[in-house]
């Protein structure tokens, strides 16, 4: 009996060491996850603010006369 006992008390042991080994490389794997989206984040947003400084580039040229616009070189 004691030796089921320790047995038992092993394999706790064992699943405990385990059960926080996977949750310290989880809370590793979230942090450099959360790097990652918020690099992502900076240049999606910083793309978006390109597009719209293009656009509305574009919507001033066309609220130019003709005879105002620039003609870009092809």
């Amino acid at each position: 009996m004691d030796d089921t006992k320790k047995m038992l008390r092993a394999i706790i042991n064992g699943q405990s060491v385990f059960r926080q080994e996977i949750l310290a490389k989880i809370d590793k794997l979230d942090k450099k996850l959360e790097g990652m989206i918020n690099r992502v984040d900076e240049k999606l947003t910083e793309r978006i603010d390109k597009l719209g400084m293009h656009l509305a580039y574009v919507d001033q040229l066309e609220q130019q006369p003709t005879s105002q616009r620039r003609v870009l070189p092809s």
